[in-house]
């Protein structure tokens, strides 16, 4: 069953100043944020990584930018690893979208939601879990593969995979620039580990 180190985007300034970046184009990755690349790109260089995919947005792709060239390998575009479209919330500051009433139901009813304009959270898991398994179909037992994504997919995917309920997958916590690895195979999943920094052990070639 392949590994997949699902990994959250590096630090950009939509994040540092509470703001919801969405799908909004030419968002790219800060100081901290190359940073973050940097460091990922270092502690996988001698992983036997098979294959390096990423969501289009330029945050995603910036940050799987070190590791392909330290690895060697193609960066992959993958739209299924897209970051929730999050419609009219696109660019809102935290602070007021706090205030909304739709809030509370995004944190404690997500499973029914739908953003303004934009993606249900149920249509966003089914989308991320949709492309891991195809993306497992393209790949041996024992390969490691690395996904470039962002905190909202890769939770709900995590999520699904530990059979959790959706409305509980806002519990989980997935930082910038952190690793998320998870096994799926033929009898079920594991996680590996869930939001770690960059002294996770993994296997060397």
């Amino acid at each position: 069953m392949p590994l997949i180190l699902l990994v959250r985007h590096g630090e950009n300034n939509f994040v540092k100043k509470n703001l919801l970046a969405g799908r909004l184009p030419e968002v790219h990755l800060n100081k901290k944020g190359l940073a973050q690349a940097q460091s990922l790109a270092e502690r996988l260089k001698d992983v036997p990584i098979k294959a390096l995919y990423s969501s289009p947005l330029e945050r995603a792709l910036e940050t799987a930018e070190p590791l392909a060239k330290s690895l060697g390998l193609e960066i992959i575009p993958r739209p299924g690893l897209i970051e929730l479209d999050i419609g009219e919330w696109q660019g809102q500051p935290l602070k007021t979208l706090r205030r909304l009433k739709a809030w509370r139901r995004v944190q404690g009813d997500p499973s029914r939601y739908r953003f303004p304009g934009g993606e249900a959270f149920l249509d966003t898991q089914h989308r991320i879990c949709t492309e891991l398994e195809a993306l497992v179909a393209m790949h041996q037992p024992k390969e490691i593969i690395v996904c470039i994504s962002h905190a909202d997919p890769i939770k709900l995917a995590v999520a699904y995979y530990l059979g959790m309920p959706l409305d509980h997958f806002q519990r989980l916590e997935v930082s910038t620039g952190s690793i998320t690895a998870l096994y799926l195979g033929e009898m079920g999943a594991q996680l590996v580990t869930l939001n770690y920094d960059l002294s996770l052990s993994l296997p060397r070639s």
